[in-house]
């Protein structure tokens, strides 16, 4: 029993720790969007000046 208790655990701890990489990952990628957007708006600004 204390076994399966064991197992389940360390399962739960496993899944918790991708789900927090993932969620650090999808972070990145839309603070990189961003960014982008950012300078493609800097870019028009200079074009039209």
């Amino acid at each position: 029993m204390k076994k399966s208790i064991l197992v389940l655990l360390t399962a739960v701890f496993a899944i918790g720790l991708a789900g927090c990489e993932t969620t650090k990952g999808v972070g990145k990628d839309i603070q990189n969007a961003g960014e982008k957007m950012e300078q493609a708006v800097e870019r028009q600004k200079i074009i039209i000046s």
